[in-house]
């Protein structure tokens, strides 16, 4: 009897364990885990300067300048803020701020080849442009390229224009 009260026993305690190890910690979505404990997160705009403990809660700092924090947080560091590289096509939209961050968009004559759901773009090109012999039938904009057509017959066109122009008959004597 005493073998099945140890098995009994031991059963018992290895479930407990096992129910421990599997089910973790689980913190209210508004807290983020720290070792046992749920520490209430910082808002946005700012990080973790210190972690809670069981005597004190979470200490917050505001994000530094270049850095951005957009969404409540248990991360002791911010975002450093997108760059708008210089030379690449692209220019500032929206400025970095603690809360959100830079957004870009194409420079004038190019485009976005890379836009991103949330509004930014991250790749530009520049426009096309028209041959001779090719009129500008749609100008480029900061989305879409340049569209070129051929020139019908006996007009032309420098690649500069909207429309092609006749050529010009000279009459015979």
């Amino acid at each position: 009897m005493k073998n099945q009260e140890e098995v009994t026993t031991f059963l018992l305690i290895l479930i407990i364990f096992v129910v421990e190890v599997t089910s973790g910690l689980t913190c209210h979505p508004s807290e983020y885990p720290i070792g046992v404990e749920c520490c209430p997160m910082c808002p946005v705009g700012t990080r973790v300067n210190k972690h809670c403990t069981e005597f004190r809660s979470t200490s917050c700092l505001p994000c530094d300048g270049g850095t951005y924090m957009n969404k409540p947080t248990g991360r002791t560091e911010c975002l450093r803020c997108r760059m708008c590289a210089a030379g690449s096509g692209l220019r500032v939209k929206v400025s970095c701020t603690s809360t959100s961050n830079t957004l870009c968009e194409p420079e004038d004559r190019f485009f976005c080849v890379e836009p991103s759901d949330e509004g930014n773009c991250e790749a530009s090109q520049k426009h096309s442009l028209c041959s001779p012999g090719e009129f500008i039938q749609q100008p480029g904009s900061s989305s879409t390229d340049t569209v070129c057509s051929p020139c019908p017959p006996d007009s032309f066109s420098n690649g500069t224009l909207s429309v092609c122009r006749p050529h010009t008959r000279q009459m015979f004597q």
